[in-house]
Parts: structure tokens; sequence; C-alpha cells
């Protein structure tokens, strides 16, 4: 498998897990099924039009290409109707969502360094293509975005794009760097929510 089709292969794996972790909140919040797919749409699409738009991939991915409109709504059907009990869901929630973090954030900062960005600006787009979904979700959901809470999401995700940075400056381009780095970025994101590691807060008077 060729860098472009290992890199769209893990963008539609993205799409398809971020999709589930949208359409498992709705389920929680107990809307219909069109609200679901809403949820399962814009979590899985939405890191990546805010990634096309920054790096002029336009028009972006999903309205151009088939498939990548169809994962999220399969996504979205399947947790509506195959969806565990109520009280497991936040778990999976976080699970899945750590999952779309990690594959997001290295498609993303790798799809950004193919189009010519520097090494720096690659990891950001990398970061914010990885968190972009799960914001849209959450305020459409009427949740604190994760990435505003005091908890470790972005840092997990900037360190999964820097991986790939790093190892593109270094010509290392096998399809095993983006694997690493989002396995990578899965493990802390999955050690911050088991352990309870923040970010510091400001101290109060």
């Amino acid at each position: 498998m060729d860098g472009s089709v290992a890199l769209e292969v893990l963008d539609l794996v993205g799409i398809f897990v971020f999709g589930i972790t949208g359409a498992l909140v709705g389920v929680r919040k107990k809307l219909d099924v069109f609200g679901i797919q809403v949820l399962a749409m814009v979590t899985g699409l939405g890191g990546g039009f805010i990634r096309d738009v920054l790096i002029g991939a336009l028009p972006p991915a999903a309205l151009v290409d088939w498939r990548y409109l169809v994962v999220p709504v399969v996504a979205g059907l399947l947790t509506f109707f195959l969806h565990p009990g109520i009280e497991r869901l936040e778990r999976l929630v976080n699970i899945f969502d750590a999952a779309g973090l990690a594959l997001f954030c290295v498609t993303g900062a790798r799809k950004a360094l193919d189009f010519g960005l520097p090494p720096l600006s690659a990891a950001l787009v990398g970061t914010i293509s990885g968190i972009g979904g799960g914001v849209i979700r959450d305020v459409l959901s009427g949740r604190v975005p994760v990435v505003l809470r005091s908890e470790i999401y972005a840092t997990p995700a900037f360190l999964g794009a820097g991986i790939v940075v790093v190892a593109d400056e270094a010509h290392l381009d096998a399809p095993w760097v983006a694997l690493a780095a989002a396995v990578v970025c899965f493990v802390i994101r999955l050690l911050a929510i088991r352990r309870g590691w923040n970010a510091p807060l400001p101290r109060m008077p």
C-alpha cells in the first residue's frame, strides 16, 4: 500500500470512528435518527473540512468523493440500531473519540505536508484536524468542548502530528510511521482519561 492510499484509508477510518462518537453523543442526548445522523456527519467530516480549507485543498474531499459522505452516514445508522446500554456510552465515546483524534491528527499533518506547509504549520493543522470535529459535536450537543476543559486533549494530537512531521524531516515516509504516531496519540489520550491527567488551571484567589 503506497502512502497516498494509506492516507486515504486512515482518513476514511477516522471519519467512521468520529462518526460513531457523534452518533453515541446523539443517542445519549436522546436525539431522533436525524439528529444522530447530523452529529455523526459533522463530527466525522468537520475536522477534514477545516483542514482542507486551511491548506487550500478545495473543494474539500468530502464534497468530491461520495465515500466521505457515505461513511459517517453508515456509522450513524449502525450506532442508532446497535448502540449498547446508555450507562456504557460515555466510556465508548471516550475510546472512539481518542481513536478518531489519533487518526485525524496523523492524516491532517500528512496532508498538510503534502500541500507544502512548513513543519510547525503542518503539526498545527494536524492538531486542528484532530480536534475540529469533536468541538463541533460538543457545541451542537450542548456540551463544553473537551479541548476547553482541563483534561489533556490537544496535546496528544499535537504530539501525534509532530511525530509525522519529524519523520518527514528525517525522510521516513513509510506507512508504519503514521500508524506509530496514531498509536502514541491514542495511548496518551486514553491514559489521560484513565489517570485524570489535566492541563494546569489558573489559581483562584
